[in-house]
């Protein structure tokens, strides 16, 4: 009987992780025109709740022949958004001029280029029953 109890709590986890698994997807993104090779891409995946905000993964990726790839996994469907930027000097932020004008790319999903920050509405997209994959165009 003491042995039971622990068999039965690896399967039962062993089956949620399968059904989790099978509910998740990936979501592939791709910045496709980099000006240069220096430094990396920085991504951000994000919802409307934490927009801008702490997001719900953040990567980073070297940049070969202006472009530059990463890869979401186990996202569970729902409505994102990705903003990227190019980290040329290699500093873990985006840097800005004294007058508030960013000094290094960025973009963001669905490629609204607009003389102000990403908006959530303008980046959203849908995550449903297949993987996804986007571009991202500087």
């Amino acid at each position: 009987m003491k042995f039971l109890i622990p068999i039965l709590v690896v399967m039962m986890v062993s089956i949620t992780n399968a059904v989790t698994a099978q509910n998740t997807k990936t979501i592939t993104v791709t910045v496709v025109n980099a000006t240069s090779d220096t430094g990396e891409i920085g991504f951000a995946l994000y919802n409307k709740d934490n927009f801008m905000g702490k997001p719900i993964e953040g990567k980073r990726s070297e940049i070969v022949d202006g472009k530059s790839t990463v890869v979401f996994e186990n996202v569970p469907s729902g409505v994102y958004a990705v903003t990227c930027y190019h980290d040329k000097n290699n500093n873990n932020k985006m840097d800005f001029s004294s007058n508030g004008m960013p000094l290094e790319d960025y973009g963001a999903s669905n490629n609204v280029m607009a003389f102000a920050p990403p908006t959530f509405e303008n980046a959203k997209f849908t995550l449903k029953d297949e993987d996804l994959k986007l571009e991202i165009k500087f």
